[in-house]
C-alpha cells in the first residue's frame, strides 16, 4: 500500500481508536487523534489502568499494546511500532519520543510467579518497571524483560534479550557466539 493511501486509511482508524479509548477511560487515557493505526492493531486498556499515547504514533498490522488493571503505560511522540510487536504492561512501561520498534519486538514488565502457591495457575506475577529512552531503535525480535532500562539514543540489535540497564548512546547486540556486546556510539 503506498504512503498516501495508507495515511488516508490509517489516520481515521487511529483517531477512532484514540477517541474510543478516551471515551471509555476518561482522564486515565490520552491519545492524540493524529496517529496512524492499522485496523489489525490493538490498543487495549483495562479498567483502572492509565495510558498516554503521543502524537503521530504509527501502529502496524498485528501490533498489540495491552495495559492491564492498575498499570501505567506511555509512549512518546513520533514513535513507530512495527508489525507483530507485543507490549504487555502490568506495572509501568514508559517509552520515549521517536522510538522505533522493529517487527516482532516484545516488551514485558512482568514474569509469571510460578513459585507461589498454585504455580502458574494462580496467575500471580513479579513486576518491575521498564523504561525506554528517546530515539531508541529496537531491532527485529528483541525481547525487553522486566526491570530493564534503556537509555537515550541506543540501538539494540536483532534477536537480543535485554536485561538490566543499558547506558545512553550504546549499541547492544549478540555476537555469533550469542555473547552480549556493548559499545558506545562515538561521533
Amino acid at each position: 500500500m503506498n504512503t498516501k493511501l495508507r495515511i488516508m486509511f490509517f489516520l481515521p482508524i487511529g483517531a477512532a481508536k484514540m477517541g474510543l479509548n478516551k471515551l471509555m477511560h476518561g482522564k486515565k487515557f490520552s491519545g492524540h487523534p493524529a496517529c496512524m493505526c492499522s485496523p489489525f492493531s490493538e490498543i487495549s486498556v483495562d479498567r483502572g489502568a492509565e495510558a498516554h499515547i503521543g502524537k503521530m504514533l504509527r501502529l502496524r498490522d498485528g501490533a498489540k499494546i495491552r495495559v492491564r488493571k492498575g498499570a501505567y503505560f506511555s509512549i512518546g511522540e513520533d514513535s513507530y511500532v512495527n508489525s507483530n510487536v507485543i507490549i504487555t504492561c502490568r506495572d509501568r512501561i514508559t517509552i520515549g519520543t521517536s522510538a522505533r520498534l522493529s517487527p516482532g519486538v516484545q516488551i514485558y514488565d512482568h514474569d509469571h510467579d510460578f513459585s507461589c502457591a498454585g504455580g502458574m495457575h494462580a496467575n500471580k506475577f513479579k513486576t518491575s518497571p521498564v523504561e525506554i529512552g528517546n530515539n531508541v531503535w529496537l531491532g527485529a525480535n528483541v525481547v525487553v524483560t522486566r526491570g530493564s532500562k534503556i537509555g537515550d539514543n541506543c540501538v539494540v540489535g536483532s534477536n537480543t534479550v535485554v536485561r538490566g540497564t543499558i547506558p545512553p548512546d550504546t549499541i547492544l547486540y549478540q555476537d555469533s557466539n550469542y555473547k552480549m556486546k556493548k559499545r558506545e556510539v562515538r561521533e
